[in-house]
Formats: structure tokens, C-alpha cells, sequence
């Protein structure tokens, strides 16, 4: 098995996961309660792509999971926006 540990793109991922966490732990759950689940999911779902897609054997499906994990990372980046657009958050806060 090869040690996904060892990515610095998996490495950055996990960097991203406790910025979201952080971010959300700051905020009146009031405002964001939904928004904190889904995009906590978001965060740990790149992270986790990237593990899995580094266990695949070809490069077609490595390529599919980093495909998924940068989706996921789309994904977050709108949640983030959204919550700058609502001002509940810095405009400079981005992950």
C-alpha cells in the first residue's frame, strides 16, 4: 500500500480540513449550521478522494479521484464565497 501520508497535496488537504473546522468554529451556529456540515463534508471529501485515488492501480482511476476531490473542492470555495457574500466572514478568509 502506498503511503498517501506522503502527498503534499494530501498534505494540503488535511491544512484545508482544519482551516473549515477553525472557521466554522467561529461562527454563531445560528447562521451557519447547514452550511458547516456540508462544507466540513466538502473539506474532509478532497482529502479523502486523494487517499483513496493514490490506492487505485491505474492511472484512469487516480485520475477520477482527483477529479472527485477537486469538485469537492469547487464545491467548498463556493460555500466559502457564499458566506463572504453574507458578510459572515473576512472577504480575505479563502481555503
Amino acid at each position: 500500500m502506498k503511503d498517501f501520508k506522503k502527498l503534499k497535496m494530501w498534505q494540503k488537504a488535511m491544512d484545508i480540513t482544519d482551516m473549515v473546522f477553525d472557521l466554522y468554529e467561529e461562527q454563531p451556529w445560528q447562521k451557519v449550521a447547514e452550511l458547516k456540515g456540508q462544507s466540513t463534508r466538502a473539506a474532509i471529501s478532497i482529502a479523502s478522494n486523494i487517499a483513496e485515488g493514490n490506492s487505485r492501480r491505474s492511472e484512469k482511476d487516480k485520475h477520477r479521484y482527483m477529479e472527485i476531490a477537486l469538485g469537492s473542492a469547487f464545491e467548498l470555495e463556493t460555500q466559502t464565497l457564499a458566506l463572504q457574500r453574507r458578510k459572515w466572514v473576512r472577504a480575505s478568509v479563502s481555503c
